[in-house]
């Protein structure tokens, strides 16, 4: 079976070569099927390799990215059914998920930790919309576009920064008291930060949108914690489930937005790209740097940096939605959030690889966490 996978991978790169070419030679039909065989091996055959493999979430998102671009049509619209009108009922199902994971324990973490926990809310929202604000001022973008960059910007982080900081043997215990609190925020924050940052590009209706972000955010989350809270470890297998479903629907918007947004893409994508990537790097710079500022130590300051630098792109997609304006405000979060899981885990895997002095220390039980 190793083989047969290692043979998937080496066959995986001789498609992409045949892509590339076939391309150049302008066959753009036989390109596109080729590019599907090609993520078809590549899928396949990074299952031989232990190091690769944790890059399998990151290679769907960019499949799933690349073949909406191809095959807009296709994804948009299955049999007549709008593939859009699933996007907010896929996020309630992740905030479900991500509830059924809580308890009271996640909350009294707070009292274990206060200093990294509102530091860490600190500099969520701040350095993030901040940084969106004056990208849409450096790259002129227009109003729509701009108000989705911002937007992205005023979002809490998302559960990937959980799984991201387990794989990079960050402070889990912080990351997710992080991630549980900064999403509980979200219907009251969000709101009131794009309209102070966004109001003059698109209208915003504060309360409205505190409604609509509670609905798709805040009800499915306390029901989640209610149903962990009844059922406990009856329930096992759901939560071993629910991250691969998390995965899945954020892979599938991802899809629905790339594609329902293509035309504007192909005018305007790389701006957006480069403007996801600088804001993205600035969140895990920011992040880092401004929690050392604090005195928290090197590894709850990595925590920190993965929760400020990702954010929960799935939400912003809703909220775009949501607004009647996914093909437009839902385009750069649709880019943030591919770009941040390609990021984000060649920094977990390297700050997994190099753990710092205070790690060692936790691994020997002589550090606490700080506080």
């Amino acid at each position: 079976m190793q083989k047969l996978l290692q043979s998937l991978l080496w066959l995986s790169l001789l498609t992409l070569l045949g892509v590339i070419v076939l391309f150049q030679l302008n066959f753009e039909l036989e390109a596109k099927v080729l590019t599907c065989i090609f993520f078809v091996f590549l899928l396949a055959g990074i299952n031989a390799s232990e190091f690769m493999k944790g890059f399998a979430f990151t290679i769907w998102v960019i499949a799933a990215a690349t073949l909406s671009m191809m095959f807009p049509s296709y994804v948009t619209d299955i049999g007549g059914f709008k593939t859009e009108l699933l996007i907010v009922p896929l996020i309630q199902l992740i905030m479900f998920g991500m509830g059924t994971t809580m308890g009271i324990k996640d909350f009294i973490g707070v009292l274990k930790m206060p200093k990294g926990v509102f530091i860490g809310l600190f500099l969520q929202f701040t350095i993030m919309p901040l940084i969106a604000y004056s990208l849409t001022i450096i790259f002129s973008f227009p109003p729509e576009i701009a108000a989705g960059v911002i937007l992205i910007g005023c979002v809490p982080c998302g559960v990937s920064s959980n799984i991201l900081n387990f794989l990079s043997k960050g402070n889990l215990a912080l990351s997710i008291t992080l991630t549980s609190f900064a999403t509980l925020m979200a219907p009251f924050v969000t709101p009131i930060l794009m309209e102070q940052l966004a109001g003059q590009l698109i209208p915003i209706d504060v309360v409205a949108m505190i409604i609509s972000i509670s609905k798709m955010i805040f009800a499915p989350l306390i029901a989640g914690i209610i149903f962990n809270r009844i059922f406990g470890n009856r329930v096992a297998w759901l939560n071993a489930a629910m991250p691969l479903v998390a995965m899945a629907a954020n892979v599938f918007i991802i899809a629905v937005i790339v594609a329902a947004g293509r035309d504007s893409l192909l005018t305007i994508g790389f701006l957006l790209f480069l403007a996801a990537a600088i804001h993205n790097a600035m969140g895990f710079l920011l992040g880092y740097w401004g929690s050392r500022l604090f005195k928290m130590n090197k590894r709850d300051s990595r925590t920190v940096a993965i929760e400020v630098g990702l954010q929960n792109g799935g939400m912003a997609a809703g909220i775009a939605f949501e607004l009647g304006r996914a093909a437009t405000m839902g385009l750069y979060p649709a880019i943030f959030g591919t770009w941040m899981d390609i990021s984000g885990s060649f920094l977990a895997n390297w700050w997994r690889k190099t753990p710092v002095d205070d790690e060692k220390l936790v691994e020997n039980g002589q550090l606490t966490i700080d506080s």
